[in-house]
């Protein structure tokens, strides 16, 4: 008989704890991960979203094992010693991928519970709210960019990586509003590259959410997912 195939590509699953993810920071899971991607969320929000990841592939990993067993006992495969022994492994195979998962989820939930409680005890509104075009700005230059001068003109402007401009005085507002930093280290012709400020990403990642209600945390009931299953004998 031939060997167990490996798990499928990782791609995001959803889990549980997605709607407490979704409820404190107001953003879908999917609009979190190309945040992350972009350089757009600060450390406690990247580090959410990086243990999310290891939970969706955790998931990946349940889902495939609980497939495969169906697949096991649905009568596509003669009943015989090969099939027992396969049926067997598979479970040992789901066991430890839902041990997994379940140490995944509790680093999602410390991750989580930092950030609610951060949350609830925040209740001072942003001082001045960003703007649209600020947001667009802010945004651009999340992926990539570099301020430039012109070796004939001498005009200064910001080039994106998605090829957006922005004009210099645009880039000394937020500058001096503290939301982006520039690499005075490198020489303006050559390109001195410009990024978001821990504030710079706050006030994107606070501009870009929606409004949202608190929603408490449920208790946890006894025996709850996600729980680590008694090792099978």
């Amino acid at each position: 008989m031939s060997p167990d195939p490996a798990p499928a590509a990782v791609r995001r699953a959803v889990s549980p704890l997605d709607h407490r993810i979704e409820a404190v920071t107001g953003h879908d899971v999917d609009t979190l991960w190309a945040y992350r991607d972009r350089g757009v969320l600060d450390e406690p929000h990247a580090h959410l979203v990086d243990r999310h990841r290891e939970l969706a592939r955790a998931e990946t990993g349940v889902t495939f094992y609980r497939v495969l067993l169906h697949r096991l006992s649905s009568g596509e495969f003669p009943v015989d010693g090969a099939l027992f022994a396969r049926i067997d492994r598979t479970v040992d195979q789901l066991e430890e991928a839902a041990t997994a998962r379940d140490a995944a989820a509790r680093k999602v939930i410390t991750a989580l519970e930092s950030i609610e409680a951060a949350a609830a005890t925040s209740s001072a509104p942003s001082e001045t709210p960003l703007s649209s075009a600020e947001q667009a700005a802010l945004l651009a230059i999340a992926g990539g960019a570099k301020l430039y001068e012109h070796l004939l003109t001498g005009r200064m402007s910001v080039t994106t990586a998605s090829g957006t401009r922005i004009p210099y005085a645009e880039l000394q507002q937020l500058e001096g509003a503290g939301l982006v930093s520039r690499d005075t280290g490198h020489a303006v012709h050559a390109g001195q590259p410009v990024g978001l400020t821990d504030a710079g990403r706050a006030a994107l990642f606070a501009a870009r959410r929606p409004p949202t209600t608190h929603v408490p945390k449920p208790s946890a009931r006894p025996g709850a997912w996600p729980s680590t299953p008694a090792r099978r004998r």
